[in-house]
């Protein structure tokens, strides 16, 4: 057991909008320390789309999910953040007052920590893969069956099939489309979830004789000692065809568990956590959520979005951690004292 450790806040959830979070908040000399289960920070821009272009962060007119990261850890590198990985919160006891929060966190990994404020950034909780209903499928998982794409240079001059009509599918199957040795996409129908130009992308792409659109469903999996030669689909006319095939991707989409944030006494709103939308609150003052955890008319499952959050709760946890110093908004571009903490001035 560690001894307790005393911080400012805890922010559970290493994904972008907890990183962003390190950021808003030591602007306003609050320090953090940071819990995920995962091994690393990044969540799921790291684990499940580390290559995968993003489009709509300002300022960067294409970045990676990795990229977007590594530049997020940098940025929060001057405010010295603590980070235990491979922990999940398992308790939280309330030891201050609805004016003067105080919380004690305790981890599966033997953390103790005390802090005036919370922020749950942690996405939509844990998240694993639906797996497609084919025999022996684990027999090939993590060798030639993937749930999700960690380096394209895996699927290098492979056969590759990707299963699915959403939005992964179509993404993966226009970016591994340059180099796959060759591709085809499978869906039970020809009718497709993805957003419009991607699925516009998509058939171009079919057209052109570049990658293979096939209807039907993945029955069987062709292959020894985990390495795939070819899949079986059944296609919408009853009949069978093999498909060559060394990489498969279905894209069935997650299981998303909440995980302990249910224990901890918030307001639940389908798995989600509302927030008010000032400060994004819970109904436990002190204990904020931001990013995809939290709900609130209007809201938008956006990296953006979670980034503005992060913003304004930081200005409600300075009430709780400095309460008797009056905070004066300032510009990063005009504070001499920011831009010292930053390493600029």
């Amino acid at each position: 057991m560690e001894d307790c450790i005393k911080t400012d806040v805890v922010i559970v959830g290493a994904g972008p909008v907890g990183l962003f979070a390190v950021f808003e908040l030591g602007l306003l000399d609050i320090k953090c320390h940071l819990i995920d289960i995962l091994p690393r920070a990044g969540g799921q821009c790291s684990e499940l789309y580390p290559e995968k272009p993003i489009y709509d962060i300002p300022g960067h007119p294409m970045v990676t999910g990795q990229e977007l990261v590594e530049k997020l850890l940098v940025q929060i590198e001057p405010f010295h953040p603590t980070f235990h990985f491979e922990q999940m919160v398992t308790e939280i006891e309330t030891l201050g007052t609805s004016s003067a929060p105080a919380f004690r966190v305790k981890t599966d990994g033997g953390s103790t920590l005390e802090c005036k404020a919370i922020l749950v950034a942690a996405g939509g909780g844990s998240f694993q893969p639906k797996k497609p209903p084919i025999d022996g499928i684990d027999a090939y998982e993590q060798k030639s069956v993937h749930y999700a794409v960690r380096k394209m240079d895996d699927f290098r001059g492979k056969d590759v099939v990707i299963v699915g009509g959403g939005d992964s599918a179509l993404d993966w199957t226009l970016n591994l489309q340059p180099v796959a040795k060759t591709l085809t996409l499978v869906h039970r129908r020809d009718d497709f979830r993805a957003a419009p130009h991607s699925v516009k992308a998509m058939r171009d792409l079919v057209a052109d004789g570049k990658i293979a659109l096939k209807i039907g469903q993945i029955t069987s999996l062709t292959g020894n000692d985990g390495v795939l030669s070819s899949v079986s689909m059944k296609g919408s006319n009853g009949a069978l065809v093999d498909i060559p095939c060394e990489m498969l991707v279905p894209f069935f989409g997650l299981t998303m568990k909440l995980g302990p944030v249910a224990s901890w006494g918030l307001n639940l709103n389908e798995n989600l956590v509302p927030v008010d939308t000032a400060q994004f609150e819970t109904n436990v003052p002190g204990i904020f959520a931001v990013g995809d955890i939290n709900h609130y008319p209007g809201k938008l499952k956006l990296i953006l979005c979670g980034f503005h959050e992060a913003s304004l709760s930081a200005q409600k946890v300075h009430h709780y951690v400095y309460p008797d110093k009056k905070l004066t908004f300032q510009y990063t571009t005009s504070s001499t004292n920011l831009q010292k903490k930053l390493g600029v001035a």
